[in-house]
This record gives structure tokens, C-alpha cells and sequence, in this order.
């Protein structure tokens, strides 16, 4: 008989991480046969072609040059004003839609997706997402009372499967009054898979339906990895339809600094919201300040700062954007590169249009990426398919991975 001192809604809490699980065995064997002989694909952080970890040097030098005080000085709980207005510039661009916006820090992008789900989803009612998606989401969904469901990410021709999505939403809302969907793009995670403007017009065109109908719908726009989805404007587009819609149709975006400042460990990132209301912004900033005060508190100054003075001198930020973009290519030319020797050696991989990570259709995910540890590659085993991450693989050891991805699909699934 075992004894828990756990509340009864906690007690059954346990965590279980396939990506730290597989960077650890890469670990293992990195130890025995050199790290030069193993290919780690399972980390979401960016290597250069050397095998360090990349950071954007005008981050890195901007960073040590803020004072003490920057760093260890409390910050205001909604965040500081200079960092949330160049969060909402960054976020939009020149494809800011027409409304209200507002920001509101938080501890990574995790943080955002977090307050929006705890306070956007009623309790007990289903959160909707992609097939293929972050196991997070669904950690974040227990978390906050709430339960993920899913929809198919792909149709027959791996294009978004605006006929399931509807499936899914016309089910979910013969018992709920609101709905909050959950959409990953561009460079989705796990696939590097982007939604058209022709997708998001179905997509709203749905939202809107129900929206006449009185329900609440809320949209939280995961976009963790845009800046690594090609040019700024273009891959914005989509969102100057979110200008001038109903006052019952919410539309938020989770900011990351992880990626596009590679800030990683700093946990820092928003959630930034536009609605043709002004109540329901004035509401929005209340709210996430309460959950704030409630989770962390208030958040990182010093990555803040560094968020702000970047923006706020043209040069710094055009010598940023230059080196990010150097980046974007670097990790764009190995995913690419898997892609065309997928594409010649027959393996399935989904469409990948950029981003960090790319993804392979399996029957039996674990059991492949076992298969692959033979010629020592190492990715993620997700509930669908195995993950690999070109942010993390140079482009030498990513010639020849599609190949034996291939091999060690067929040798578990025949």
C-alpha cells in the first residue's frame, strides 16, 4: 500500500517527456562513440555546423552590456511598457489587423499558451488542436482542468484538413457554448507545416458561423517559430484578417523569445491579443495580470530589456534581423536537404515549409527510433510519427538521414 500526501487531483501527475528522454540516450552514446559519429536530432534548440549551440550575436552582445540593475530589479507584473509595445510591433509587422491589441508578458511561450487556456477555456470543456502537435499543450490542457482534443492535421494530399477540422468543430459545439482552437503555424511544430491564407479563410469562415450563433470563440495563434518561416511580411499576411471581427471572436498570438532571440533558458515570451472590442482588451489585460500575479508573479527584466533596446534602435535591430536571417538559411538548407533525398528515396515525410523541426508518419515511432540508434541517429518518438529537428543537425550529418530513416521503417514495419 503506497502513501500520498497528494491532493486527489494531483496525486496521478506524472510527467513523461519523450524529447528529454531521447536527448539523454544521445547523450549516452555521444559518451561511448564521440560525439563527432552520432547525429542528435532530438533537441529543439539551434546548433550551428559545428555542433555548438548558436546564439544571434547581436543578442548575445547587447545582453552583457545591460547593467546589474537591468537584471535584478523586480519588473512590473504585466510587463514593461517598452518590451509590450515592441512585442505587439514584432508580432505584426506591417500585417497588423484593425482593432484593439494588447501584450502581456509571460514566461515563454509555454507561459502564453498557458494563461490563454486557463483563462479562455471554462473548465471541463474540450480545448481543440492538430493530430500532430506539442505534447505540452495537452500537459498545459490537465493543468488548467480542461481536456485537448484533436483533429487531423493532414488530408489525403498533405494539405489542412479543413474537412476534419469542421468535423471536429461542429461536434464540439453542440455541447460547449465556447470553443478555444489551438493553431501552430508557420513552422508548425512538430512538422515545419504552414496554414495558406486560403486555409485561414476556412478556418474563420467557420469561426464566424458559430460566432452568429452566439457562441464564444477564441483563437490562440502558437507562432513560436514565425521567424524562422521566411520573410517577416509574407508570412504575416494572414493576420490582417483578424481586423474587424465579431467582438465574440478572440484572437490571440503566443510570443516567444526562445527562438526568434535565441533566448532560450531566459523564459521569457507574451501573449498578444486583438479584438474589435476595447472591453474585451481592458478584460484581457486584467485577467492574464491575475493569473500573472498568481503563477510567476512578474517575469525576466533582463531579457525584456534586451527585447526592447534591440527594437528600439533601427541599426541594432536591421544587424539583428540580418544575422537571425543567416540563421533561417542554415536551418532552412537542412530541412530542404532532407526533403529532396526524402523525395528521391520514397520516404513519406509531411510538407515541410520551415522551422526547427520536420516529421515522418510511423506506425510504431518508438520502436523506429530504436531502429535508427543502430547507425546512432537520435530523434523523437511522437504519438504519430518520429521527429527530427534541423535546427539541431548540420547539413553534413543530415545528408543521408531520409535514407535511414527509410531502412529503419521498413525493418519495423516491413
Amino acid at each position: 500500500m503506497t502513501t500520498s500526501m497528494a491532493a486527489t487531483h494531483a496525486a496521478s501527475k506524472r510527467l513523461k517527456d519523450a524529447i528529454f528522454g531521447a536527448s539523454a540516450a544521445c547523450a549516452e552514446a555521444a559518451k561511448k562513440y564521440g560525439a563527432d559519429k552520432v547525429t542528435n536530432a532530438t533537441m529543439g534548440v539551434m546548433m550551428d555546423d559545428e555542433g555548438k549551440l548558436a546564439s544571434i550575436p547581436t543578442m548575445e552582445r547587447v545582453f552583457r552590456s545591460l547593467s546589474v540593475e537591468d537584471y535584478v530589479r523586480y519588473a512590473p507584473i504585466p510587463g514593461l511598457p517598452d518590451y509590450l509595445d515592441a512585442v505587439i510591433d514584432l508580432t505584426f509587422a506591417d500585417q497588423k489587423p484593425e482593432g484593439y491589441t494588447a501584450a502581456i508578458a509571460t514566461a515563454g511561450g509555454t507561459g502564453a499558451i498557458h494563461h490563454a487556456v486557463a483563462n479562455y477555456a471554462e473548465r471541463g470543456d474540450k480545448v481543440l488542436t492538430s493530430d500532430w502537435f506539442w505534447g505540452t499543450y495537452s500537459v498545459i490542457c490537465n493543468e488548467c482542468g480542461c481536456q485537448l482534443t484533436n483533429y487531423a492535421l493532414f488530408d489525403e494530399n498533405n494539405k489542412f484538413n479543413i474537412a476534419d477540422y469542421t468535423a471536429k468543430v461542429d461536434e464540439i459545439m453542440k455541447t460547449q457554448d465556447s470553443l478555444l482552437v489551438i493553431i501552430n503555424t508557420p513552422a508548425h511544430n512538430p512538422t515545419g507545416f504552414s496554414l495558406t491564407e486560403e486555409d485561414w479563410d476556412k478556418v474563420l469562415d467557420l469561426t464566424k458561423k458559430y460566432a452568429a450563433q452566439g457562441k464564444k470563440m477564441s483563437i490562440l495563434v502558437d507562432i513560436a517559430y514565425i521567424d524562422y518561416a521566411g520573410e517577416k511580411n509574407e508570412t504575416r499576411k494572414f493576420m490582417k484578417k483578424f481586423g474587424n471581427l465579431p467582438a465574440n471572436i478572440f484572437v490571440m498570438f503566443a510570443f516567444s523569445m526562445s527562438k526568434g532571440y535565441t533566448a532560450y533558458g531566459q523564459r521569457t515570451g507574451a501573449l498578444v491579443a486583438v479584438s474589435s472590442s476595447e472591453e474585451v482588451i481592458t478584460e484581457f489585460k486584467e485577467i492574464n495580470k491575475y493569473t500573472s500575479r498568481a503563477t510567476w508573479s512578474n517575469i525576466n527584466r533582463g531579457a525584456m530589456t534586451l527585447l526592447a533596446k534591440i527594437s528600439a534602435d533601427k541599426e541594432t535591430l536591421a544587424q539583428f534581423e540580418k544575422e537571425r536571417d543567416a540563421f533561417y538559411q542554415m536551418i532552412q538548407e537542412r530541412g530542404m536537404l532532407f526533403m529532396k533525398e526524402a523525395k528521391e528515396c520514397g520516404l513519406n515525410a509531411l510538407p515541410y515549409k520551415g522551422g526547427f523541426f520536420l516529421s515522418v508518419p510511423a506506425k510504431d515511432p518508438q520502436a523506429v527510433c530504436d531502429k535508427l540508434h543502430d547507425d546512432l541517429i537520435f530523434a523523437v518518438p511522437l504519438k504519430m510519427g518520429v521527429r527530427i529537428a534541423a535546427c539541431s543537425v548540420s547539413a553534413a550529418k543530415m545528408k543521408g538521414i531520409a535514407a535511414k530513416v527509410l531502412k529503419a521503417l521498413k525493418a519495423v514495419e516491413g
